[in-house]
């Protein structure tokens, strides 16, 4: 997956924040998925979803994963995109979260430890129950961080790199909480939050949301309850409200 800056963003990019990218990509053969993206779980529904936003061209292509029944995982910043389908082997033996981080990033090889390294790898994981573990590495671009949320009855993972401080996964989680609705409008609820506390620390370009269950689709045999992608978009969050509340009067059967 290859990602690259695009001239346009480096004319309107402070100096400092320019020199700072800059003395990334002359170490790294592409750029980090900077990202911030949330997993969660809707205990009353059953539904397990996913949602990302970032300045690169086509985020939801290799962050986000999720099976109905086992979980959701979104593998960013230092990106090694087997973690996903990785983690949905081991949820489906039975592995809780932690444990399936910690099995994978310790048998990661580390095939390219000078330009790509694990150690900037970042890594969330949600199952079927709600369970959720993430990690950031200490080399992932910073900012960079994670949490989860505390509320009663609430299960998610908020996680980002490349952002504007730690108040945008707070304010994700915070979104997120204090959202009603289906899954899909706390997820997009979340994305908005974090945007407002500052997000990608170089823009928005594109975002993803997936939720899951089983037999949850519109088709026969389909688990897919929403599968959304805003691949290159000035405004990648507006654009996915405009689908998902789409995808609500829909349901609503209009």
């Amino acid at each position: 997956m290859r990602l690259a800056i695009h001239v346009s963003m480096l004319a309107t990019l402070p100096i400092a924040l320019l020199s700072a990218q800059t003395r990334v990509s002359d170490r790294l053969p592409w750029p980090p998925v900077a990202t911030f993206s949330i997993l969660a779980y809707d205990s009353t529904t059953g539904e397990i979803g996913a949602a990302v936003q970032s300045r690169v061209f086509s985020v939801g292509n290799g962050v986000l994963w999720a099976e109905a029944g086992v979980g959701a995982a979104a593998t960013q910043a230092v990106v090694d995109v087997s973690y996903g389908p990785q983690a949905l082997a081991l949820l489906r033996k039975g592995l809780a979260p932690d444990l399936v981080i910690k099995e994978i990033w310790s048998n990661d090889p580390d095939p390219r430890p000078q330009d790509w390294s694990k150690q900037g790898r970042q890594f969330a994981v949600i199952d079927a129950k709600g369970n959720v573990a993430a990690y950031t590495g200490p080399k992932a671009t910073p900012w960079a961080g994670h949490k989860s949320c505390s509320g009663a009855g609430m299960h998610c993972t908020a996680q980002g790199n490349i952002l504007a401080g730690p108040a945008v996964v707070d304010s994700m989680v915070a979104w997120f909480e204090r959202t009603p609705g289906h899954l899909s409008l706390r997820l997009l609820a979340a994305l908005e939050g974090g945007q407002t506390a500052g997000g990608d620390k170089r823009g928005m370009q594109s975002a993803a949301m997936l939720i899951v269950k089983k037999d949850g689709g519109v088709w026969l045999h389909n688990d897919a309850v929403l599968r959304l992608q805003v691949d290159d978009h000035p405004e990648p969050i507006a654009e996915l409200r405009r689908l998902v509340e789409k995808a609500a009067l829909q349901r609503r059967g209009r």
